[in-house]
């Protein structure tokens, strides 16, 4: 028989339910509040961020930039808003152009969306067993890599229980029936169903119904350092 891992409320000694954390009315997200990005604090994160990579104490970029270490100590801190000239001072004394000290401050926040059938099909290690992949998207924020697919086995696929990556993997079942493999666990799987692993244990298509099967999967890995 397969075994099941499920979530349950525990109650309390008073025999009154526990209640779940409330989600933020804002956000809808258990996910902490992004904190607003002002011009100031980028402009003065990157002013920092630069001047340590040129190896430069804040006296040094000061003095060549001809203003005071309490004046530089406050814009690296997000704490005033410097004048177009001091950034111009700022930027010559480090070599680089004016725009360069703006460059977190426009960083890309990244979005994107995909037509209905249009997602691309790509080949992966199941492709050869009847596993048909189309990535529905591409998201790479800071050390994250989110990739969801929508995953079709056809009426002849293999099964594949050998998948083993870094990072967690979600997957949402569509349509069909389908028993999952998870390190020594199976799941058997139905439309509605839902299933949230870590993707290093080997894991993949146990059993497939006769039927055409599809489902949604989401592969969240850290990014490689470049």
């Amino acid at each position: 028989m397969p075994r099941y891992t499920r979530i349950s409320v525990i109650p309390s000694p008073k025999n009154t339910p526990v209640s779940a954390p409330s989600l933020d009315a804002e956000t809808g997200s258990l996910a902490p509040h992004q904190p607003e990005r002002s011009l100031e604090r980028a402009l003065g994160q990157q002013i920092r961020l630069i001047r340590r990579q040129h190896d430069l104490s804040v006296a040094d970029l000061a003095a060549s930039a001809g203003i005071s270490n309490g004046m530089l100590s406050k814009i690296e801190n997000g704490g005033i808003s410097p004048s177009l000239s001091t950034l111009q001072a700022i930027s010559a004394a480090l070599q680089l152009p004016l725009s360069s000290l703006f460059a977190s401050y426009e960083e890309r926040q990244d979005c994107s969306y995909v037509p209905a059938g249009q997602g691309l099909r790509i080949d992966r290690r199941g492709t050869k067993v009847g596993h048909i992949y189309h990535l529905l998207g591409h998201v790479l924020r800071g050390d994250v890599v989110v990739e969801p697919y929508l995953i079709t086995l056809s009426e002849n696929a293999a099964a594949h229980t050998s998948f083993r990556h870094s990072g967690i993997e979600f997957i949402y079942m569509l349509q069909g029936q389908l028993r999952y493999r998870h390190g020594s666990e199976n799941y058997d799987l139905k439309p509605g169903d839902s299933l949230l692993f870590d993707s290093s244990a080997l894991h993949g298509p146990e059993d497939i119904s006769d039927a055409e099967t599809r489902y949604l999967s989401i592969i969240i890995y850290p990014r490689e350092p470049a």
